[in-house]
């Protein structure tokens, strides 16, 4: 790429064995999905205005990449699956976000935290671009960063994607007991671990069925949240009564768990690399981009609003309980979305941790793998028996024991809005923000004045959010 220079030295022919593979059917609940493609209608190409406020950096158009990919991908469907890897389950917590941080701060940080995630997704795809070998996020650490800096990145990976898999395992008992009340959120994650232990081994093929009912769950909760608010005449639960609400954050506490609520949201910079290297006409990312994070920021900033008046202070860590809970909506339409939000975790949850999965056995040395041709006889030889059988229990064993852990982690720390602000304010500030802008100032050797306030603000909120998720726990 035009006007980047490198300080480091030759990335070498290294691939990556990080598995981010880019998303060809619409994910919700999930930043990850299945690698099979599968053709969208287009959808209409957009004028070359730029509409979100970008914030000028010296990074060069992806116009200038002179490389080629053979992307598959056109403009309509990264648009969809870019967007579709944004909107998830972060939206019911966008109410209480706002419940945290006040009307006025709650507005400046999801604009805030929408425009500085759009500017580090572009950093992202051009330094992909820039490098034919690069092929994911863990390489830009690489190149940036040394060799060394593979063990720290896979644990980052890990640890956002063990807590999105708690996040789905909470969510999934929280709304089985509104629907169900028969037994605790509790039973039912000891008894969810008998749904998710056989979907861990089931194939890609089938597990990406899921993904059209992740979206659609997603529109049907904004959906029913403006039928609710707008169905019901008196407080709370009413658009057109609101509820009690603040202008500003009752304590610092609070507005540091708001940080990583909102931040929550954002989060997906994982899969940006593959969205990149799979446009057709890479040069037009920054204009997709553009658009995917200003609708993003729109639906979290309208969910967060109507939740906000229906239910001000009060509101629940789920906006989908507190429609469930309030009299005098309609019962049928709230009770079908709360089921939708049973099934979709437990659906997805395979999907999510399977990279999880393959990273773990990567760095536990549980891969088999076939021993070299010999020379004598010209025959392959075959991996010892007994070490193969050894190794393929231990696989069996390594991913049930995720969901397992899944649900222990789940049980001892049942506040959703706690699991969301940590994932949020740590793994989302270090994975979308800190470590983009870092790889860039490494990899040009410069630091200019807006990277550097967006670096020292970010980690500031980063510590700040987390300290706030574990104390709140």
């Amino acid at each position: 790429m035009a006007g980047v220079r490198e300080r480091s030295k030759p990335f070498g022919t290294h691939r990556s064995r990080e598995n981010t593979p880019l998303l060809r059917k619409a994910a919700s609940f999930t930043v990850f999905s299945s690698p099979n493609p599968t053709n969208y209608e287009s959808l209409s190409h957009p004028d070359d205005t730029n509409i979100v406020p970008q914030i000028s950096a010296p990074v060069p158009s992806a116009s200038s990449v002179g490389h080629h990919y053979n992307g598959r991908s056109t403009y309509g469907q990264t648009l969809f699956n870019c967007i579709a890897v944004l909107l998830g389950i972060g939206m019911l917590s966008e109410p209480l976000a706002f419940a945290y941080a006040g009307w006025f701060w709650g507005t400046i940080l999801i604009i805030f935290f929408g425009l500085i995630t759009c500017y580090t997704a572009k950093l992202l795809a051009h330094e992909i671009l820039d490098d034919p070998r690069l092929h994911s996020y863990a390489d830009i650490g690489r190149k940036a960063f040394g060799p060394k800096s593979s063990l720290p990145t896979n644990i980052l990976f890990c640890l956002e994607l063990f807590s999105l898999s708690v996040v789905l395992v909470t969510l999934t008992a929280d709304s089985l007991e509104g629907v169900w009340p028969a037994y605790s959120a509790n039973t039912y994650k000891v008894f969810s671990l008998f749904v998710l232990a056989p979907t861990v081994f089931m194939p890609l093929s089938i597990l990406s069925l899921t993904s059209l009912l992740g979206i659609s769950s997603t529109l049907l909760v904004i959906a029913v949240i403006f039928v609710d608010g707008f169905s019901k005449s008196d407080s709370p639960g009413s658009l057109w009564s609101p509820a009690h609400t603040s202008f500003s954050p009752a304590t610092l506490g609070t507005i540091g768990v708001a940080f990583g609520l909102f931040m929550a949201g954002f989060s997906g910079h994982v899969v940006i690399p593959s969205l990149a290297r799979d446009m057709i006409d890479p040069s037009q990312f920054d204009h997709m981009a553009n658009r995917a994070f200003l609708v993003a920021t729109f639906v979290y900033a309208i969910i967060g609003y109507a939740g906000y008046l229906m239910f001000g202070d009060s509101v629940s860590d789920e906006i989908s309980r507190d429609l469930l809970a309030t009299p005098g909506y309609n019962s049928t339409l709230n009770q079908l979305v709360m089921w939708l939000l049973v099934i979709t975790p437990l659906s997805k949850f395979a999907l999510s941790t399977r990279p999880l999965n393959i990273i773990l056995e990567s760095m536990l040395g549980l891969e088999v793998t076939s021993s070299p041709t010999s020379v004598e006889d010209g025959k392959g030889l075959e991996p010892e028996g007994r070490q193969k059988i050894t190794k393929q229990f231990l696989v069996v064993l390594e991913r049930i024991m995720v969901p397992a852990m899944s649900i222990l982690v789940s049980i001892l720390v049942p506040q959703f809005s706690s699991l969301m602000a940590f994932l949020g304010s740590f793994s989302a500030f270090v994975i979308c923000v800190i470590g983009p802008i870092s790889a860039k100032i490494a990899m040009t050797g410069r630091c200019r004045w807006h990277d550097a306030v967006l670096l020292g603000v970010s980690s500031l909120m980063a510590v700040w959010g987390t300290f706030s998720a574990l104390w709140t726990t």
